[in-house]
C-alpha cells in the first residue's frame, strides 16, 4: 500500500485528501513521500473540478517528521532535498482551502504544515513539538516567519528554538489550530468544514483566502533562506554526533 493516499470521498467529490498512510514508522516523511504530496498539491492547485484540499495521517499518529534514515541522503547530497522544497513551495503557492485533521503524535514538519492551512482541527490526545535544535537544525517550512505571526514572538520561540511540546488546548490558545475535536469525529469534521468551504462562491473564497494570506513571495523567499541554514547545519559537526548517537541508540 502506498504511504501517501490521494484520495476523492465519493460524498464529497471536489475535495481532495491527502493522507499520510506510514503508521509502521508513525508517518515518518520520506523523499519520495514529499514529491507525492508535492505533486498531489500541484494537481489539485490546477484541477478546476477540484474546491478544497486536506491533509490527514493515520489514527494516533499526524506525522513524526523527516524519516531520519532516509533524510541522511541529503546530508551527504543537498540535491536530495528537490522534493522537501517542493512540497513546502507547494503549501505556500496552494490557491484553494487547505485544511487538515490532527491526531496524535505531530513533529517537525507534522506540527510546521499546519501553519500553511486555513483551517486545522486535532483530537485532545495531540502533541504539537518542534525538536529542530535538538537536532542542530533549523525552523522550516516558512515556520520562522509564519510562527511569530500566528503565535506571537515568545510562544513562537518556546516551540520552534526551544523545543517545547503543545498539547491540543496550547495549540489551540496559540492560533496553530482552529478546533479539538472527539477522535472519532475528526475525519468527519474536516471535510464537513471543507465541504461547507467548497460550497461558497469560488472567486469570492479565493479572493478572500489571498487577500488573508498575503505576499506569497515573502514566505517563499523565507523557505529558502531556512533551507540554506537548515542544509548547512545538517552537514554540520555538531549534526554529525548528534545523528551518531541517534543511530546507536537505535541499532
Amino acid at each position: 500500500m502506498s504511504d501517501i493516499l490521494i484520495e476523492r470521498p465519493e460524498a464529497h467529490p471536489s475535495i481532495v485528501v491527502i493522507r499520510m498512510n506510514r503508521p509502521e514508522k508513525k508517518n515518518a516523511i520520506t523523499r519520495d513521500m514529499y514529491g507525492a504530496m508535492a505533486l498531489a498539491l500541484a494537481d489539485a492547485n490546477d484541477d478546476d473540478s477540484i474546491a478544497a484540499a486536506v491533509i490527514f495521517g493515520v489514527p494516533g499518529c499526524f506525522s513524526s517528521g523527516n524519516d531520519l534514515t532516509d533524510f541522511m541522503e541529503i546530508a551527504k547530497d543537498k540535491a536530495e532535498a528537490k522534493n522537501v522544497v517542493a512540497f513546502i513551495h507547494e503549501l505556500a503557492r496552494f490557491q484553494k482551502p487547505l485544511l487538515s485533521g490532527v491526531d496524535g503524535i505531530a513533529i517537525g514538519i507534522g506540527v510546521t504544515m499546519n501553519f500553511h492551512c486555513d483551517l486545522t482541527f486535532a483530537t485532545d490526545r495531540s502533541v504539537f513539538r518542534t525538536p529542530f535544535t535538538d537536532l542542530a537544525v533549523v525552523p522550516e517550512a516558512g515556520s520562522s516567519l509564519l510562527g511569530p505571526r500566528i503565535m506571537g514572538a515568545q510562544r513562537a520561540f518556546a516551540m520552534l528554538v526551544n523545543g517545547m511540546p503543545f498539547t491540543a488546548e496550547d495549540a489551540r490558545e496559540t492560533g496553530i489550530i482552529w478546533k479539538i475535536v472527539g477522535e472519532g469525529e475528526l475525519e468527519a469534521t474536516v471535510l464537513a468544514a471543507a465541504a461547507n468551504l467548497a460550497a461558497r462562491p469560488r472567486n469570492s473564497l479565493l479572493l478572500s483566502r489571498k487577500l488573508l494570506k498575503g505576499d506569497v513571495d515573502e514566505i517563499l523567499t523565507r523557505m529558502d533562506e531556512e533551507m540554506v541554514h537548515f542544509l548547512d547545519q545538517l552537514q554540520s559537526q555538531e549534526a554529525a554526533g548528534i545523528y551518531e548517537a541517534f543511530f546507536a541508540r537505535k541499532r
